[in-house]
């Protein structure tokens, strides 16, 4: 796994600007090198901010979007159409305003599919291995780039501290018992977080401070989720100056005054 890099924005506003800048770019190398490229989503605050960055910016035209593969991180065990899933605030923010391929939007199931949470998960582990191509070299695609939220306890995705699905080794797991509500959820697991090329942890805030400056630190991932965030060629935490401002002095690089 790659050793992370810092990098810390002035503020939220900045940093999901900034992040929304770094996706554009990566997607376009991505898909000038192979034809196609696949992202993780995730939700909370900045990201869905980041996504909106995204929609906002002419720049956003040199994604080829048709081939684009868009998947999440995890998702909120929730009807289709929810406020609090992750796939509506996406949708809202810019999948809704851009042309992509519905058959490439890769969605994480609610129970209004007639699936239980464990029957989502499998279905979800199964599109993945579907998508995996032999250089993958295992049962998901080597994503371009996972974008993570990280919460004041370190979790991410929704990997919660000293929860079963942190030992889970199977690709995607029901989450049982959630303790930021709602309780139940579909997440991917370190292994899949750890098959990512690149893996983007993105925080904002004075009370993600702590975690940040775990998650940077030595500490197992059982305790610190965020600490287990690790992409196979290149780590990055996105930060603005709050959640950045309790890491060791010289280890971030400042990128906005």
């Amino acid at each position: 796994m790659s050793v992370p890099n810092v990098v810390v924005h002035r503020d939220a506003d900045v940093l999901a600007k900034a992040v929304a800048a770094r996706i554009i770019t990566r997607l376009v190398d991505a898909q000038s090198a192979k034809g196609s490229a696949h992202l993780v989503l995730t939700g909370g605050t900045v990201g869905i901010a980041t996504l909106a960055a995204i929609a906002a910016t002419p720049a956003r035209d040199a994604v080829d979007w048709r081939k684009l593969d868009l998947w999440w991180g995890d998702e909120r065990y929730l009807p289709t159409g929810d406020p609090e899933r992750n796939e509506t605030g996406a949708r809202k923010a810019l999948l809704d305003h851009v042309d992509l391929d519905p058959a490439r939007v890769h969605v994480m199931r609610g129970p209004d599919s007639g699936l239980s949470v464990e029957d989502s998960a499998e279905a979800y582990a199964e599109e993945l291995r579907k998508a995996a191509r032999p250089e993958d070299h295992g049962p998901v695609p080597s994503f371009d780039v996972m974008l993570l939220g990280m919460g004041p306890d370190a979790h991410v995705a929704s990997l919660f501290p000293g929860q079963p699905a942190l030992y889970d080794t199977r690709p995607v797991v029901a989450v049982h018992g959630s303790p930021k509500p709602p309780p139940t959820r579909v997440s991917l697991t370190l292994p899949t977080i750890q098959a990512a090329r690149e893996v983007w942890v993105v925080a904002a805030g004075e009370e993600k401070s702590g975690a940040v400056r775990l998650a940077l630190s030595d500490s197992g991932p059982v305790q610190v989720p965020a600490a287990g965030a690790r992409g196979r060629q290149r780590t990055l935490f996105l930060l603005d100056r709050a959640s950045a401002s309790k890491i060791p002095p010289g280890l971030g690089r400042i990128a906005s005054p």
